[in-house]
């Protein structure tokens, strides 16, 4: 039976089929070679999106600004400051408003209910480009990112997430993983685990798909014959900045060094969301080596800059993937 995408939002990946979600990765990877063949796909002309930023980004903006301009439809941009949605304007009423004059929303903030919020009171197709506890448009990236290095199939693969594996990140690929049945292992400290109920929910999708959920404080155990391997920042967009000795001392086991890409398995991947700390080159970077005497943070810049990482390709493919969602919910 063909997918059809038309008029859904993409709020979280535990809403879609793995069907549906290897549909908008193969999309992506068509409108890759529209690009990479500079052949022209304003497939939406006439359409308009509004960008409504609570929390700041360089990759999740400018993906939707090229995806929507390359589609052609008109992009507006509404950062923290220029909307008073939830401040003089409710969720709802900014909701109701903003879908009489869009025909898609993009929302980056704070609160999972917000961005549900609006998608049930605009009318519109809204598209999550992260909350606090998903992030389901890089999902599709990064599983395009890992299907081009594994070209014979990605179902089976070991993936390995290091770090706080109860934020967006780790929530959404465990999601992704558990969806597309490779085996997910989560390495970090017992207590930064996700929420159980999604632990369970995904165990479940597991049944039908393959996959498998694993959890583990051993470094070595979890990089053993990985196949990806993952991490991101230790300190999350809008958490405060005295939270940075704790998660140094609670995180740095855990950093991914060219040690541990030394288990993996030889055709392994680094894989990273971005930004990252991997240097002092950064005001963060030179600040935290200032205070806690450390030049590199969830990742060794050898590994970053390393021939397994493949971040810039995955940073590129936010553009495509969303371009895909965007013109999946809106053909």
């Amino acid at each position: 039976m063909p997918v059809n995408l038309s008029g859904r939002s993409l709020l979280k990946l535990l809403d879609f089929t793995p069907d549906e979600i290897r549909y908008l990765i193969d999309l992506s990877q068509d409108f890759k070679n529209l690009k990479r063949t500079g052949t022209p796909h304003r497939y939406l002309e006439g359409k308009n999106i509004v960008l409504l930023f609570q929390k700041t980004s360089t990759r999740t903006r400018c993906s939707f600004e090229v995806a929507g301009m390359d589609l052609g439809m008109g992009v507006t941009y509404l950062d923290p400051g220029s909307s008073q949605m939830g401040k003089k304007e409710s969720i709802e009423d900014t909701a109701r408003v903003l879908g009489r004059f869009y025909d898609g929303i993009e929302f980056r903030g704070f609160k999972q209910s917000d961005v549900e919020e609006l998608a049930a009171k605009s009318g519109v197709p809204v598209w999550n480009g992260l909350t606090d506890e998903f992030h389901p448009t890089q999902m599709i990236a990064d599983m395009l990112t890992v299907k081009e290095n594994f070209p014979t199939g990605i179902k089976g693969l070991k993936f390995v997430f290091f770090g706080d594996l109860r934020n967006n990140m780790g929530n959404s690929l465990m999601v992704v993983c558990s969806k597309l049945g490779l085996h997910f292992v989560g390495c970090g400290p017992k207590d930064l685990k996700p929420e159980q109920w999604l632990i369970d929910e995904c165990n479940k999708i597991c049944e039908e798909t393959g996959g498998s959920v694993e959890f583990t404080e051993d470094p070595q155990q979890a990089a053993t014959d990985a196949n990806v391997i993952y991490t991101d920042i230790w300190l999350s967009m809008g958490e405060p900045d005295e939270l940075w000795a704790q998660r140094i001392k609670e995180l740095s086991p855990y950093r991914v060094t060219k040690e541990i890409m030394g288990y993996a398995d030889k055709d392994a991947i680094f894989m990273h969301c971005l930004p990252s700390f991997h240097d002092t080159n950064t005001t963060i970077g030179e600040e935290i080596a200032e205070k806690f005497g450390i030049k590199e943070m969830e990742v060794e810049d050898d590994v970053f800059e390393g021939k397994q990482s493949v971040v810039f390709d995955e940073a590129e493919n936010r553009m495509h993937s969303i371009k895909a969602i965007m013109y999946a919910t809106l053909k």
